[in-house]
């Protein structure tokens, strides 16, 4: 008996997704809720589970095809033993066919699926592989089923393991042959679903919000001070690691407080004031840049704040954030200096009003007292929406959360 494998419920507003990635070929074995497909969202990439154990039968959907609420994407044939009869039964004839030596024009390429052996990689990783002339089957998959990532292929490129077998002698060019020139090949890729989302929503901010951008820079001695003092008692009582998100996430809190126009958004002709902070934090994932929300986050502690974020991480690296796990936000914070940023200007979130941009930590020389000392130093930026947002609102904003990293002692006693 063949079930049927339909899109499910997808999320408020959420109506249609792309086909990313088909998990199981037909013919295969699947145990009941065994994730078979990808399907990629605007927010996050969701994986359909079998609805009965048995056997992969037809494919109706292909990797790529958008496909709404309730379509129908492939069977499942209940009952593995039935199944596999015609594949035992072909077996002989198989191996017959296996064994008369074939012509070697006619051999098949491997296809994409089978390249680096029995690994099925996505068309970015697969991508990346290739780029870099790596053998799969030696790079150890993070993801979920130990699926590979891009972030897994770039590890092992930055760690020079994985590296693919040397062509033959029997495949080698000709030693008089002449030297190939530098490549010039191109290759399309459509977007995905998440990017193409991601282009428009931030091509919509552009359009629509009168963006503008603050800076000022922070002084993280007593930040870095804190954290290496307590750092190991955190970690043992709380069980994660005492970052700096923490208390840049309880700053931001305290400044909302005290200017609540960064923390509201705009409606039509009326400003729509939130009384609580829902935080979204930029999280890197295989897909590209997701922003999972901190609930509630003015009313949480630091270390709640950490565990928060570390399961966002966790989720997002294994591709399974939800989309409630994306829902809302009234304000964003962008950490550019994991990767490197000096300083930029993030752009806003939209429907929200404002993100704060935070950068890498360096030493520079600076004057205190009179004298030239050399303190770590961070850029912090800005960026909101004029229409809403003062000036004299988003300095003051700014310079409440220079002010709370600076001295610690500000978010113990709120002020």
């Amino acid at each position: 008996m063949a079930t049927e494998v339909k899109v499910p419920t997808l999320g408020e507003s959420v109506t249609e997704a792309t086909v990313g990635q088909w998990l199981k070929k037909p013919g295969e074995a699947v145990k009941a809720d065994e994730p078979i497909v990808s399907l990629e969202t605007d927010k996050v990439a969701v994986d359909v589970p079998s609805p009965v154990a048995g056997v992969m039968g037809d494919l109706v959907a292909k990797e790529g095809d958008t496909v709404e609420v309730g379509a129908l994407l492939a069977y499942v044939n209940e009952g593995g033993a039935a199944a596999a009869a015609p594949a035992a039964a072909a077996a002989p004839a198989a191996k017959a066919e296996a064994a008369a030596p074939a012509p070697a024009a006619s051999a098949p390429a491997a296809s994409d699926e089978d390249e680096g052996g029995s690994l099925t990689l996505s068309p970015a990783v697969r991508r990346l592989v290739l780029e870099h002339g790596l053998d799969p089957s030696k790079i150890k998959g993070t993801g979920k089923d130990g699926r590979l990532t891009k972030d897994d292929v770039m590890a092992a490129v930055a760690a020079g393991t994985a590296k693919a077998a040397a062509a033959t002698p029997a495949s080698a060019p000709a030693a008089d042959a002449p030297a190939a020139g530098p490549s010039r090949k191109q290759e399309r890729v459509k977007m995905t679903r998440l990017r193409q989302t991601v282009a428009k929503r931030l091509k919509e901010a552009q359009n629509n919000a009168a963006l503008l951008t603050t800076y000022n820079d922070v002084d993280m001695t007593n930040v870095i001070e804190a954290r290496a003092k307590y750092k190991d008692l955190f970690e043992k009582k709380h069980g994660v690691r005492l970052g700096f998100m923490g208390f840049f996430t309880k700053a931001v809190c305290m400044a909302l407080k005290d200017i609540p126009g960064v923390n509201a958004q705009i409606e039509g002709d009326e400003i729509v004031y939130n009384d609580f902070a829902d935080i979204s934090v930029a999280v890197s994932a295989p897909t590209g840049l997701v922003v999972p929300v901190i609930r509630n986050a003015e009313s949480l502690s630091v270390a709640a704040i950490e565990k928060t974020i570390g399961g966002f991480g966790k989720k997002a690296k294994e591709g399974k954030l939800t989309m409630e796990d994306m829902k809302g936000g009234t304000f964003t914070i962008s950490n550019g200096g994991v990767f490197g940023s000096l300083l930029s200007s993030p752009i806003i979130n939209p429907p929200q009003s404002a993100v704060l941009g935070l950068h890498r930590i360096e030493d520079r020389p600076v004057v205190r007292n009179g004298q030239i000392v050399i303190r770590p130093m961070m850029y912090l930026a800005l960026s909101y929406d004029h229409r809403l947002i003062d000036g004299r609102e988003a300095v003051t904003f700014l310079v409440a959360v220079k002010n709370a990293i600076e001295d610690p002692t500000r978010l113990l006693i709120d002020l």
